[in-house]
């Protein structure tokens, strides 16, 4: 497999048309998030990625990256990763609730495929053990040759990455009391080895004996005695940091975002991999020029000049969820759309959001009518439905797969269709096509007369002049959807922390009349102009 700088490699370079120009926001991502991490046999470190359903391999020495296990194949959102002594890679797959086991000659098989939230998993002295993070998850041995599982513990609140310590006792983080525990490999009760910590999502151990665990919430790097329970701050990085590795002496970090780093000494830091985005999803623009990025677990805000900043984080109080849908409805203020079935309304400064209404299935492109009423697309049971003052109504059924959607100056609402490669509009209860022939729509903007459609089957940005209806292809190539040949597979529910986490390339106006694109492919912000 080629190696390669990005998370993505084009077929062709992006074209743009006469009188337009194209140019990057935001820098492409060379991961799609990062989380387990693990140190191979042939000393890269191996990066397990939920979003891209990727497993890649990173040479600390070139920063080369390689696709291990990539975007379509066998393993689905792989959360965490071991390898044992014959040099089989071991996979947790949060979103499938198995683990899967890839040989070195790439045959990849289930081992396991009863694990609701699978995620932490390590091998020690012949011992495969794997666990579950979610309230009540198990601890449990598995049996390499696919025989049934032993339970080492059950009823643990969200278990996450934990390793065996020196005293050959499984170390491991309970996000859900906060704690570091403790258990013997044949079972028994736990013992609490620290408490009070920052949210601690990885338990590994350092050359002298010590634990190292990343804090999600915190952003700290913490080095405890397993004796004591006494900690030293290694490093405050930004909350979300998922997990730990060591190359010989050097210890690297990630982060959900999408950043590995090294730490050094001093609390000083390193990057192997620069922060990027697991996406990005939907964009919105507000008032004051400010574009707000939906980034699933995270979002960001972008001010014109200035690099991006975080407006938020899936664990960080007053987050509304895992978010995909954005409308701007005030300066600051958004309404967004989550994986978790909401539509509500955040506020990113304050930190605060509110629920509008909630217990939909898969929801994605969101907009705002005149008069404030909000409109939004749910794809899992084929609605456009509308919610104001808290009542919800339901303006459009049996569509196939209504992705974006947007709202003209006169209050005409147009829905693009992925499922059914038609963009229509909705008229007293009448769906009527508007724009057909196409792919895979996702976002749509109505914008000065015309609607402005992200294609990510055929990778275009398409312009339809309401007017005249006169179609015509502003971008080519642009890297959204899935790359050429590939097929991605269904990322489904994480729990109680994310529903079903499909793709969506939004797209968004500026004031100066400036088209933002979601880059959802190479995971960044394209911006699309007239010639001045």
């Amino acid at each position: 497999m080629p190696l390669q700088y990005g998370r993505y490699t084009a077929a062709r370079p992006s074209s743009i048309a006469e009188g337009w120009t194209l140019e990057r926001r935001t820098q492409p991502s060379r991961l799609f998030g990062a989380n387990g991490l693990r140190t191979g046999p042939d000393g890269r470190i191996y990066v397990a990625q939920v979003s891209g359903s990727q497993i890649s391999a990173i040479d600390v020495v070139t920063g080369a990256i390689e696709a291990i296990s990539p975007k379509g194949g066998d393993i689905v959102a792989p959360d965490d990763l071991v390898f044992d002594t014959e040099g089989n890679l071991y996979a947790t797959e949060i979103t499938e609730g198995r683990v899967s086991v890839r040989r070195p000659n790439g045959a990849t098989r289930v081992l396991n495929g009863d694990m609701p939230c699978a995620n932490p998993i390590t091998f020690h002295q012949g011992r495969l053990i794997a666990g579950e993070c979610r309230p009540g998850g198990r601890i449990m041995e598995l049996d390499r040759d696919g025989g049934a599982p032993r339970i080492l513990l059950e009823d643990v609140p969200m278990p996450n990455a934990f390793e065996v310590g020196p005293d050959g006792k499984l170390y491991f983080p309970v996000m859900g009391t906060n704690e570091i525990w403790r258990i013997g490999l044949d079972g028994g009760a736990p013992e609490t080895v620290a408490g009070n910590l920052g949210v601690p999502d990885s338990v590994k151990f350092d050359a002298q004996g010590y634990i190292v665990s990343t804090q999600v919430a915190s952003g700290q790097v913490l080095r405890i005695d397993p004796r004591t329970g006494d900690r030293t701050v290694l490093a405050n990085l930004t909350p979300g940091l998922d997990n730990v590795t060591f190359v010989g002496k050097r210890m690297f970090v990630s982060n959900i975002s999408g950043y590995v780093t090294e730490i050094l000494e001093g609390g000083k830091t390193k990057d192997l991999v620069p922060d990027g985005f697991n996406w990005p999803l939907g964009l919105a623009v507000d008032g004051e020029d400010l574009l707000y990025v939906a980034d699933g677990p995270f979002s960001y805000t972008l001010r014109p000049g200035l690099e991006r900043q975080r407006a938020g984080f899936l664990f960080a109080t007053g987050y509304p969820g895992y978010s995909r849908g954005v409308a701007a409805v005030g300066p600051g203020e958004f309404i967004v759309t989550t994986a978790n079935g909401a539509v509500a309304r955040y506020r990113p400064a304050k930190q605060e959001s509110e629920v509008l209404a909630e217990g939909f299935d898969q929801l994605y492109g969101v907009a705002i009518a005149p008069r404030g009423t909000v409109i939004f697309a749910e794809q899992g049971r084929g609605r456009v439905l509308s919610v104001q003052s808290g009542n919800v109504t339901e303006l459009a059924a049996g569509l196939r797969e209504p992705s974006g959607v947007a709202v003209g100056s006169d209050g005409t609402c147009f829905v693009a269709e992925s499922g059914g490669g038609r963009v229509v509009k909705l008229s007293g209860g009448r769906t009527d096509t508007v724009l057909d022939g196409l792919q895979k729509p996702q976002g749509i903007l109505a914008h000065r007369g015309a609607l402005y459609v992200v294609d990510a089957g055929s990778k275009e940005l398409i312009e339809y002049d309401l007017a005249g209806k006169v179609r015509r292809t502003l971008a080519s190539d642009l890297p959204v959807g899935a790359p050429a040949g590939v097929t991605p597979k269904f990322l489904g529910a994480i729990g109680t922390m994310a529903g079903p986490m499909g793709p969506f390339a939004g797209i968004a106006a500026g004031p100066d009349g400036t088209l933002y694109v979601s880059g959802d492919a190479e995971g960044s912000v394209l911006a699309i102009g007239e010639d001045q």
